[in-house]
């Protein structure tokens, strides 16, 4: 499948909204973190890590792993709040799209209607006057 197939089958600004985080490489640095941090492969590592920390590196109250897991949470929610701010620019984007092919469709319907009301009036005063003509 190329990739303008691949694009057809998606909405316009789903398409538009990945191509214009794909060119900033910050934007592409989150995404994978944010990725790989929602994944199991990510907590099968955590947990093997904090395991193996607790047995072998420190002894308990293990300050340092708790130093290390804070830090982590800070940032992983920063990663989850970009996350969330990138969804709702994406549904706003997918919003005003929407709203404006709705628009468009509406003004055609419009005056596609009318169109039809025009050819109706002109066939039924054709008519009208065919028939009295006769």
């Amino acid at each position: 499948m190329s990739e303008q197939d691949s694009q057809a089958m998606h909405h316009p600004a789903v398409v538009a909204h990945r191509n214009s985080r794909a060119g900033d490489a910050q934007l592409r640095i989150a995404d994978a973190i944010t990725k790989f941090a929602g994944s199991m492969p990510f907590v099968y590592i955590h947990a093997i890590a904090f395991v193996l920390w607790m047995l072998f590196v420190e002894r308990s109250p293990w300050p340092t792993l708790t130093l290390v897991v804070s830090l982590e949470a800070i940032f992983l929610s920063t990663f989850v709040m970009i996350g969330q701010n990138r969804q709702a620019s994406f549904q706003q984007i997918k919003a005003d799209h929407d709203f404006l092919e709705q628009e468009l469709e509406l003004k055609t319907n419009t005056e596609l209607t009318r169109a039809i009301h025009a050819m109706t009036t002109e066939l039924h005063r054709r008519l009208i006057e065919d028939g009295a003509e006769q």
